[in-house]
């Protein structure tokens, strides 16, 4: 084969990262020693949902799950700016870090207090490479201008907009830009100008945008990716079920 390309995706999904993707990136290096190439985390900090940073850790003394995530500056932050525009609160650390004892061992509260990092995205992404999880995998961000240049046009996407002093994520659809504020009910926000630096791609087009540029020859795909990718946008792609974990939605706290 020639130089296979191993890819899997992820949006930022906890300081500590879910165990789930932890599977993914052990899927990707069994395969890698098999067949062997390159393995390509599609890192999608585009994605605005907070509920994605939530971060399940256990009291090491009750053995209690406990969910933590990061406090967001204001409510247009919090429900509406992709993960890469979600700014950290200095506060916010400073109080997490006093907290992490109870939970995870001392190496990882220090490296949680050394990172310096000024939005979600790239807080989370500093943390999975001081865990090791990142050694010799390429990154590959849908928030920057470059890959989003270089992506497919797709019919139904996101675009970056500014709104009352936030970037937010607004769905494009009929020519207008509308926020989701749950169930049937939108906002309407003023459209302006946008190009291709702006658009990131909706569920349903994401592996398609994202393939365009990647162009892998094998994808590790995570148990709801099964159900929603179109495997006919990719032919020619190898799709792995990502490898069984326990608890696959609690963070990962080894090093």
């Amino acid at each position: 084969m020639e130089h296979p390309i191993i890819c899997f995706g992820q949006q930022p999904c906890g300081f500590f990262p879910k165990r789930y993707l932890v599977a993914k990136i052990l899927t990707a290096r069994r395969l890698q020693k098999e067949i062997g190439g390159e393995i390509v985390f599609f890192f999608h900090d585009s994605d605005h949902d907070p509920r994605e940073t939530i971060t399940i850790v256990r009291d090491k003394h009750s053995h209690r799950d406990v969910a933590l995530n990061f406090q967001f500056q204001n409510r247009i932050q919090k429900q509406f700016s992709p993960l890469h525009a979600k700014r950290v609160l200095p506060e916010w650390q400073e109080k997490t870090a006093r907290q992490l004892p109870k939970y995870v061992s001392r190496p990882l509260v220090a490296h949680f207090k050394g990172i310096k990092c000024s939005n979600v995205a790239d807080f989370c992404l500093d943390m999975y490479r001081r865990m090791g999880l990142l050694e010799s995998v390429r990154v590959e961000r849908s928030s920057t201008p470059d890959f989003r240049a270089r992506a497919v046009a797709v019919s139904d996407y996101f675009v970056d907009q500014r709104y009352e002093g936030e970037v937010v994520r607004a769905r494009y659809r009929d020519g207008k830009l509308l926020l989701h504020k749950g169930g049937d009910r939108f906002l309407e926000i003023p459209a302006g100008d946008f190009g291709p630096e702006q658009i990131s791609p909706t569920r349903d087009t994401r592996f398609r945008w994202m393939q365009s540029v990647i162009r892998c020859t094998h994808y590790i795909a995570g148990a709801s990716e099964q159900h929603y990718i179109n495997k006919a946008d990719a032919p020619r792609v190898k799709f792995i079920n990502r490898d069984k974990i326990s608890d696959s939605g609690k963070a990962y706290d080894e090093l």
